[in-house]
């Protein structure tokens, strides 16, 4: 069983298929997976993991089963439901001569270890009297099914890669190769004058050949000093340009990509994959082309050594393959701990984040120690993974620098032996140490070329899954560009719609869903917590995709309309909506480069803020958000009713926009919004029963299910759901 490490913090239950995928023979890599088996920020369910499973040709059975159960008639591997919350793989049970036994797990998490009974009992169990397994039993169809339906992008290489961006700065490049092969010019001519010196300048005692020598050896070296420092400045340029082209394209990408992408990751996660972006550029900036550079002065070098004696080529090349072969060995482990890292720093990340802004409910529950606990737990196993990596690099660098010795020992002997046979003079034995002295370099140059490669390759196969993600944009067949719809002529109609976040076998959050939201007319949403009625809000501004049904604008299918070209006619003031670190202004225009002040100053009147505004001394120009000045959360929901009128869209989707107002502010509010409301389409969702009553019709949903649909008048007299939870509402009032 071949460890296999996982990308993210959610990915263990891949991981764990990916592991038995590869124990029979065919590996999958971890976005294919990704695809099949819908995987949220929780992670995968153990019933979608053996759907996925069976998607690649697996026969699989789920089952709760007893310790003698696993023991005696399980089939391995399976993947074991690990402590309530984690996926390993059991691959193999053994025994001792006391038939005590032994599990050997993989965890995608720790690496393949060995547990005894107990231990293995405690996590499998859990306190209970049985455990869940997945069994998988590959058939024929495993082995006929496709890996081309695999994205060939994601197996994009670390080489095809620098490519890319060779040709973009390959000018850049080419003076960088000039530099070195001056370089590696200057670097042959030092063993022969050393040589001339021993042999000639001081056989025959002549004072002004040895001051010749020196003195064009410190030009030599001046001339080396100078090269070193302009290839640095063109590295340096080099690596600053493309440093922030990565950067931007990953931004870029990662912008036209849709809500779902960011609903499945954890922020720490994203934020990960945007610092391996430094490993990258390192590679392909300065260890690559260091290594380039190594292997010309290395085959210059190897030829003048081979000219003095092909003996002395032959251990040279040998010890080195030795040392390189002996650097190879850890580079598994070095991959694994490489994983374990990154998820732990991205863990780490998104602990922060919460201890920072969580701070006010911490100290209100006296938390902090636990909060403190909990942080310093994830640091504990970062130090235990560093730990680790310092103990491979020196594992490493011990042997590699044991066989280098030897090598050199057995050179050295070989060269003094030369000496006394009179086979080689004392100068070109000098030349020989010089050249092996510089030999050298290169090849303790090639373990951190393995280790750049490597972090290179493992940053980027994190940061192509982000690349090979479908852009929304790319999912709408209708081109708008040439003849522009106007899409506020026509009606929205929502015919069978349904909706599941985690896959074909997920509970419904909608069902059935169908009723027309007229044009130019006021549509409020009702239910209680839970009802689906967020969920509808997000469909409709084509944040998600249904599962089945149609949401049409006329006979348009919004599915083929571009996002970017509808949510451009939308405004929206969302429970989740953002304020930006940046001035009042700036949150409201939202980039606006010409503004309209008079429409700024509008939309500021009409959401009711404008006075709290005037009152500060920068006024419009005052920062607010994370980096700024706080606003309550009544404040916020002002500025964000403000950015939706400044943007005067055709389509309006208000959820629950004022439910942080005082009731005086909520009527002045409501009072102006009835009157931009006036043409345009809108759509409300709310509790208060003042947002929703003077609204052309009411739409009732009762888990996930329209129940109800009417004016206030008319379902107020049906006395149904919507009479039912207005008589609540009342009665909590009063």
């Amino acid at each position: 069983m071949q460890y296999l490490a996982p990308h993210d913090q959610q990915d263990c239950g891949l991981t764990c298929l990916r592991m038995v995928a590869n124990y029979y023979g065919r590996l999958y890599s971890n976005f294919h997976l990704r695809k099949i088996s819908y995987v949220g920020r929780q992670g995968v369910s153990l019933y979608n993991l053996g759907k996925a499973a069976e998607h690649l040709g697996f026969k699989t059975i789920i089952g709760e089963l007893s310790l003698t159960f696993l023991t005696t008639k399980a089939k391995l591997p399976c993947i074991l439901f690990w402590d309530k919350s984690h996926f390993v793989v059991l691959y193999k049970i053994s025994s001792n001569i006391k038939r005590k036994k032994t599990f050997h797990i993989a965890d995608p998490g720790r690496g393949k270890i060995k547990l005894d009974e107990d231990i293995f009992t405690k996590y499998w169990l859990a306190g209970e009297k049985k455990g869940f397994a997945l069994f998988l039993e590959p058939t024929q169809l495993f082995y006929d099914y496709s890996t081309e339906t695999e994205t060939s992008n994601n197996k994009r290489s670390i080489f095809h890669f620098f490519k890319q961006y060779f040709f973009k700065y390959r000018k850049n490049y080419f003076q960088v190769i000039l530099s070195m092969l001056f370089a590696a010019g200057v670097s042959l001519i030092p063993p022969f004058l050393t040589q001339s010196i021993v042999d000639y300048g001081i056989a025959n005692k002549d004072t002004n050949f040895i001051i010749l020598i020196s003195a064009f050896q410190i030009i030599l070296f001046v001339s080396g000093v100078i090269s070193d420092i302009i290839r640095s400045h063109l590295l340096l340029h080099i690596g600053a340009r493309i440093n922030s082209s990565i950067l931007s394209d990953f931004l870029i990408k990662m912008m036209k990509l849709p809500l779902s992408f960011f609903e499945a990751k954890a922020s720490g996660d994203i934020m990960q994959r945007m610092n391996d972006h430094q490993r990258i550029e390192n590679f392909v900036t300065s260890t690559l082309l260091t290594t380039i550079f190594s292997f010309v002065n290395m085959g210059v070098f190897l030829f003048i050594l081979n000219k003095y004696d092909p003996a002395f080529m032959i251990i040279f090349v040998i010890g080195s393959v030795a040392s390189i072969c002996w650097t190879l060995l850890f580079m598994n482990w070095r991959k694994s701990i490489d994983y374990k890292r990154f998820r732990e720093l991205s863990n780490s990340g998104d602990k922060l984040f919460e201890l920072v802004n969580g701070i006010s409910e911490i100290k209100l529950n006296n938390f902090e120690n636990y909060k403190q606990w909990e942080w310093q737990e994830i640091q504990v196993k970062l130090f235990k993974i560093n730990i680790s990596n310092m103990s491979l690099e020196q594992y490493q660098k011990i042997g590699a620098n044991f066989i280098d010795q030897v090598k050199i020992i057995i050179i050295t002997f070989v060269a003094a032996q030369a000496v006394m046979s009179q086979e080689i003079t004392l100068g070109v034995m000098l030349s020989i140490s010089y050249i092996i002295g510089q030999l050298n370099i290169p090849v303790k140059q090639m373990a951190d070329f393995f280790n750049g490669a490597q972090n290179a390759s493992v940053g980027l196969e994190r940061m192509n899954e982000v690349f090979v993600e479908e852009e929304e944009e790319k999912r709408h067949i209708l081109d708008n560009s040439d003849n522009p719809i106007n899409f506020s002529e026509f009606s929205i109609n929502i015919k069978d719609l349904n909706f599941q976040y985690e896959g074909p076998d997920s509970t419904y959050v909608l069902k059935n869903v169908s009723f027309k939201i007229p044009k130019g007319k006021v549509t409020a949403i009702v239910g209680s917590s839970g009802s689906g009625k967020t969920t509808l809000l997000k469909l409709l501004l084509k944040f998600f995709d249904p599962t089945s049904g149609k949401i049409q604008l006329g006979k348009l299918d919004l599915a083929n309309i571009s996002p970017k070209d509808w949510r451009a006619k939308c405004g929206a003031v969302l429970q989740e909506g953002y304020i930006f670190s940046d001035t009042i202004k700036q949150n409201i225009i939202m980039g606006d480069e010409y503004y309209d002040i008079d429409r700024l100053v509008n939309a500021v009147e009409m959401a009711n803020i404008g006075d709290f505004i005037s009152q500060l001394p920068l006024h419009f120009e005052t920062k607010i958000g994370p980096l700024g000045m706080g606003l309550s959360v009544g404040q916020k929901q002002r500025v964000l009713i403000a950015r939706a009128i400044y943007k005067n869209p055709e389509f309006l989707f208000f959820d629950e926009a004022t439910s942080a107002l005082d009731a005086k502010n909520e009527y002045v509010i409501m009072e102006n919004l009835n009157r931009f409301f006036q043409d345009k389409t809108v759509v409300v969702v709310a509790h208060r029963l003042s947002t929703v009553k003077n609204a052309s019709q009411i739409v009732v949903l009762e888990e996930g299910e329209v129940v109800e649909i009417g004016t206030h008048y008319e379902l107020i007299n049906n006395e149904g759901t919507y009479f039912n939870l207005v008589k609540n509402q009342l009665e909590l009032g009063g």
